[in-house]
């Protein structure tokens, strides 16, 4: 049976995740897929991360998003700042003053193709049963909201969706929802 999901399952997220450590850029790497997993970030939306977006100190991530949708502020938990100050600890090694958050090896700002690159290594290393790509971490991000049993609405500002018929994806197929039915 072929695995169509469009996105990844929080298990898968971890397995994942778990591949990261001890890379080479493990720590850049780690810290670019906790952010899009957990705030539900397009690929390009996070290789334009910009140092000003990222505010360690009044711990928020300020997103700008892409194709029309809505810009927000999310709280950073602990597990992401810590991520986010391991990043930033090799960042500043590098000696650059660009204002990318996520940066190459050439020290310039981390290109979409590489990301998609990395998803797959990772994705592969992790041994899970489908091939992976970033935008099913920004999936994983809406069904594991949705499985928390967050509001459709508050999905879709954090998403920043316009339009709520690209939100219904993650909670319509979610069983969790029918749980209060014939009590």
């Amino acid at each position: 049976m072929i695995d169509d999901r469009k996105h990844l399952t929080p298990l898968e997220v971890e397995r994942l995740l778990q591949a990261v450590r001890g890379a080479r850029n493990g720590v850049r790497d780690y810290c670019l897929l906790l952010l899009i997993y957990r705030h539900g970030l397009r690929v390009s939306e996070a290789c334009e991360l910009r140092l000003h977006q990222v505010d360690v100190e009044s711990q928020v991530l300020h997103v700008a998003r892409l194709k029309g949708g809505l810009s927000t502020t999310h709280p950073l938990r602990g597990d992401e700042l810590r991520a986010i100050k391991a990043w930033l600890a090799v960042r500043a090694r590098m000696k650059v003053k660009s204002e990318n958050f996520f940066l190459s090896e050439q020290r310039r700002a981390l290109h979409r193709s590489t990301v998609n690159l990395l998803v797959r290594k990772y994705g592969e290393l992790a041994a899970l049963p489908l091939p992976v790509h970033p935008h099913m971490l920004r999936h994983a991000c809406g069904f594991a909201l949705a499985d928390q049993g967050a509001d459709t609405r508050l999905i879709q500002d954090y998403l920043g969706h316009r339009n709520i018929q690209h939100t219904v994806r993650y909670t319509a197929s979610n069983p969790a929802r029918f749980g209060r039915l014939w009590r």
